[in-house]
């Protein structure tokens, strides 16, 4: 058991965590950089610690800095929220060296879905659907790979078994491009993720991307809180996110989210997960799993009434979840408009003061943010700067909402992406729904035309 918390992230997920301790009687300790020591959640905390200065690297990725932290405030727990450390084995197990609790699976867990191909191998085992390809590293013999690429068929995609963030993969449409992409993907993999193994799988031309959350203790309870649908991306990152997917057998959906809680029951897994699966055709095929909370979370709790973040806290306490699979009944739609600092033409990276933060507000509406007026939204982190949620009876009456919140929404001082997401949600196919992966990007390309 904790009652101090140490939290090592920042911007809306810090803010998020924070709010999630205080409702248990936590007390909250927040790092971060000198040019983030006015940010809200820094207020907010019982205790806040400057660890250096603005780059990532001496701050928010400097494990020794925040196990320093930790020591001198006496937090007893660490939680990493998402990216940065959240999904470094290494970390974890600093973490328990300490003496102190990860708020996350047991570094085993992460290091083991953290690797690609180790992963792929795992849910094979337990049964869960995955992309046609072999459960191993490809060798360094460019004549058994291309023997491997004719066997599964073009086209192919090589991936780095210790990827993630969209990085560290291509794809290859013939033999021809083989070599060289096999050359850059382990170049690239080597240089971003210090692993330079690569693999290899089937590329699926029009897929959508289908997320299953789940949240285990370590009392034998392994529960799964139904789908997302994560499709509408940009550069492999996601823009728009829903609960529950659109257009699918419940049955199948039933089916794999069973699979996957019993992957997580095989692996030991503790607190909240993500499955990733790309859905293709009628059928399931896992891709990878993220050891973390979601930045889209929200939308579960929303259809859910769960509160993620707190239960993962209950979990890394030692207590056991006190709902059951029959208790998760998903309620209604919900749709995520992740807000960005960017220009919504060319989607560059805005950065600056806000000087103008009015969130709208209704029913059925969520605005996750560490922003306010005279907030800095520095150039040197990811631009997100919250996140509008909406939830509805239908998927109709969660867009409506969504549409008359983003309106509502007003941010001077930096430049947003909101009026591309107000151009989303007028988009035929949008509001459709069941579109693939790669419709964003074919949407921006013709949009860029037309301006």
């Amino acid at each position: 058991m904790f009652d101090k918390v140490l939290i090592a992230n920042r911007g809306e997920i810090a803010l998020r965590i924070q709010r999630a301790c205080r409702a248990m009687g936590l007390q909250t300790i927040v790092i971060h950089s000198e040019i983030d020591r006015d940010a809200r959640y820094v207020a907010l905390a019982d205790q806040a610690l400057c660890i250096g200065p603005a780059s990532a690297s001496r701050t928010y990725l400097n494990a020794a800095a925040i196990l320093l932290a930790a020591e001198v405030s006496g937090a007893q727990a660490i939680h990493p929220g998402y990216g940065f450390l959240s999904e470094s084995a290494e970390f974890a197990d600093q973490v328990a060296q300490a003496g102190l609790t990860f708020i996350g699976p047991p570094a085993d867990c992460i290091r083991t879905m953290g690797d690609k191909v180790a992963a792929k191998r795992a849910m094979r085992e337990a049964g869960v659907p995955c992309v046609p390809g072999p459960d191993s590293a490809l060798p360094d013999d460019p004549v058994e790979v291309r023997a491997t690429a004719r066997q599964i068929g073009y086209p192919v995609i090589i991936k780095a078994a210790g990827g993630g963030g969209g990085r560290g993969m291509r794809v290859v449409r013939g033999e021809h491009e083989l070599d060289d992409a096999l050359t850059l993907t382990r170049s690239e993999a080597a240089q971003a993720f210090t692993n330079a193994a690569v693999y290899i799988e089937k590329f699926l031309e029009k897929p959508r991307h289908i997320e299953i959350q789940v949240l285990c203790d370590q009392h034998g309870n392994h529960l799964w809180l139904g789908e997302r649908d994560c499709s509408l991306q940009r550069r492999n990152q996601k823009v728009v996110e829903e609960a529950s997917a659109p257009g699918l057998d419940r049955a199948l959906v039933e089916r794999v989210g069973q699979r996957c809680v019993e992957a997580c029951r095989r692996i030991g897994y503790r607190g909240a997960g993500t499955f990733e699966f790309l859905y293709q055709d009628g059928a399931f095929f896992f891709i990878e799993m993220n050891t973390r909370v979601q930045v889209e979370h929200p939308v579960t709790e929303m259809t859910t009434g769960l509160d993620i973040v707190k239960e993962q806290i209950r979990v890394a306490r030692g207590e056991p979840l006190l709902i059951s699979q029959a208790d998760i009944a998903c309620s209604g739609h919900a749709v995520e408009f992740r807000i960005n600092a960017e220009d919504p033409a060319t989607l560059a990276p805005s950065s600056g003061t806000v000087s103008r933060w009015d969130v709208p507000g209704g029913i059925g509406i969520r605005v996750d943010s560490h922003m306010a007026a005279g907030a800095i939204v520095p150039r040197h982190y990811d631009s997100l700067i919250g996140k509008l949620i909406a939830h509805g009876k239908t998927r109709e009456e969660a867009l409506a909402r969504a549409r008359i919140a983003l309106s509502e929404l007003r941010v001077d001082g930096v430049l947003t992406n909101v009026p591309l997401h107000q151009e989303i949600l007028n988009d035929p196919t949008f509001r459709q729904g069941g579109y693939d992966i790669h419709y964003l990007e074919r949407w921006i390309t013709a949009r860029a035309t037309r301006i």
